[in-house]
């Protein structure tokens, strides 16, 4: 393996860990083992702390490429609660309002996700790292700031309906580049004339990379030592 010039390693991202903690901590072993201050490493697409699932890490030259996965489509499963909205729109905000779930059936949410399918407007959420004037919005958002981001344009490819344990759905997504599935269970939610929040999300698939192609964090370390590596150019 040769990571100066480039590799494409697959990772299932921990859950509550930051997806920049991941990229650290992998540059941090492949500088250790190259004995290298600095190396380039990034990841192709960030996971909210809450999620876990697949992580593309780019080293080298191949952090060229990040961008062409980032372009990949995505599939995620998502667990909602219905009946309940955050100000984060999962769980790293308490419940901030409760709505009625009594009229909901399984019936109207296969009805409801069936019309986020095709191109869609979607609102990013105000704990996200989407910029205004500079500065991320979860920045501007944890200390209480107004938070005003213009809808994006995107593709919802499918929706499944997983399970049906009301008030909690899981639901399969396919999507594209610039989703937020957080924002996705709101707009579920006003779309049931209730509201909703994500309570778990894994990314199963980006592009070809799937979650059973993907290795543990803790695991590179000794996944390292068994690689015949150039420690040379």
């Amino acid at each position: 393996m040769n990571f100066k010039e480039g590799e494409v390693l697959y990772f299932d991202k921990p859950l509550r860990w930051t997806s920049f903690a991941v990229v650290n901590k992998i540059r941090y072993h492949i500088s250790r083992k190259l004995g290298v201050k600095k190396i380039k490493v990034g990841h192709a697409g960030t996971l909210d702390p809450l999620a876990t699932g697949v992580m593309i890490v780019c080293t080298g030259k191949a952090t060229k490429r990040i961008e062409e996965f980032q372009h990949h489509t995505k599939e995620y499963i998502a667990t909602l609660q219905l009946g309940a909205t955050t100000p984060s729109f999962d769980l790293e905000k308490e419940i901030d309002a409760t709505y009625p779930t009594a009229h909901i059936t399984r019936e109207l949410v296969e009805e409801t996700l069936q019309k986020f399918i095709g191109t869609i407007e979607q609102i990013p959420p105000a704990f996200s790292a989407c910029k205004i004037d500079g500065k991320r919005a979860y920045d501007l958002a944890r200390q209480g700031g107004e938070v005003e981001l213009k809808p994006k344009t995107l593709v919802i490819d499918e929706i499944e309906l997983l399970e049906c344990n009301l008030p909690e759905i899981k639901i399969r997504v396919v999507c594209s580049k610039g989703t937020y599935i957080r924002a996705l269970a709101r707009d579920i939610g006003e779309a049931l004339h209730s509201g909703a929040h994500l309570t778990g999300l894994v990314r199963t698939r980006v592009g070809e990379a799937r979650l059973e192609d993907c290795m543990k964090v803790d695991d590179f370390e000794a996944w390292l030592e068994k690689q015949d590596i150039v420690i040379n150019d």
